[in-house]
């Protein structure tokens, strides 16, 4: 029998400092980063409005924003053309790049699993 005297003193520990993953998490997988790299790494260097008509969703604000982000976190390079009118181009970084095995994986997880996922969410609202 265990009683709030014989448990472990309890630690305060952050579970996302704890896993190991969570930066690239936040870095990879926020909101608009997959698309963006995935046009960049599928289609090669792009303008702004060439991105922003491959993912239609977007707004030009946010991809703005995630684009800054990216060139930031060194995911994405900003070429800057002093021509007139000025050209900026994108385009996907080694380090960018390097994430190709990681997105291959997670797409031959998809093509095994998201229809487990369907029925699972299925079966959980019907319940």
């Amino acid at each position: 029998m265990t009683d709030a005297t014989s448990r472990p003193a309890a630690v305060d520990v952050d579970p996302e400092a704890a896993c190991p993953i969570a930066p690239v998490v936040d870095i990879v997988f926020s909101r608009w980063t997959t698309p963006i790299l995935w046009a960049l790494h599928e289609y090669g260097r792009q303008r702004f409005v060439e991105l922003e008509r491959r993912i239609t969703r977007i707004t030009p604000k946010v991809l703005t924003q995630r684009l800054r982000q990216l060139e930031r976190d060194g995911l994405v390079v900003r070429t800057y053309h002093p021509e007139v009118p000025p050209r900026v181009e994108y385009e996907i970084s080694e380090l960018g790049r390097s994430l190709a095995p990681l997105f291959a994986t997670l797409a031959e997880w998809a093509a095994v699993n998201l229809d487990k996922v369907e029925e699972a969410r299925g079966a959980y609202d019907a319940g």
